[in-house]
């Protein structure tokens, strides 16, 4: 599957961006485009939102090609990196209305936790929210998405390429469900 010049041109730009820069602990350092804080190692801020709808089905949506991590994986979450000035809160409102189309809900936060991979270290913030509502997806960065139970979700994670950051999300949610 070919990457469309307007996700090249999206890709281009979303390297660019300037995302909050933290430490070990999440105090913030400064802002560095996304590029250069993934090839040094360093820290970033990331918010994950689990939508679901009224049956308790879990929003799952297959990332584009031109994602720079985990491209073509699916995903568990929507969201993104902080930006400078940004609270989680707004990262989280503003992803889940840029990638899927959801805007005006509420969003439960649950949780941080810190993730580790190489060129993939962030301080997550957990969200939550429920929609029952039509999905506008953002083509530049989401390629399908559809709800299933999260039990299904899980199953497919063993099978298919899930982005190990978003599942991790997933757990520390239901942990703090039970």
């Amino acid at each position: 599957m070919a990457i469309s010049p307007a996700e090249v041109a999206h890709r281009a730009a979303s390297d660019a961006e300037l995302v909050a820069w933290v430490d070990d602990h999440d105090q913030l350092l400064g802002a560095l485009p996304r590029a250069e804080l993934r090839e040094r190692g360093l820290i970033g801020r990331c918010t994950f939102i689990l939508l679901f709808n009224s049956a308790g089905e879990l929003c799952v949506h297959r990332r584009t090609l031109s994602k720079a991590l985990y491209p073509g994986y699916w995903d568990v979450a929507a969201g993104g990196m902080v930006a400078l000035e940004e609270s989680y809160a707004d990262s989280a409102a503003r992803e889940l209305a840029e990638e899927l189309g959801v805007a005006g809900v509420a969003l439960r936060f649950h949780e941080k936790f810190y993730f580790e991979q190489p060129g993939n270290r962030l301080w997550c913030a957990v969200f939550s929210a429920l929609w029952d509502g039509p999905l506008r997806l953002q083509p530049e960065e989401v390629s399908e998405a559809r709800f299933i139970s999260v039990a299904q979700a899980e199953s497919e994670s063993v099978k298919q390429p899930y982005c190990p950051d978003s599942l991790v999300a997933l757990q520390r949610y239901k942990a703090s469900q039970s």
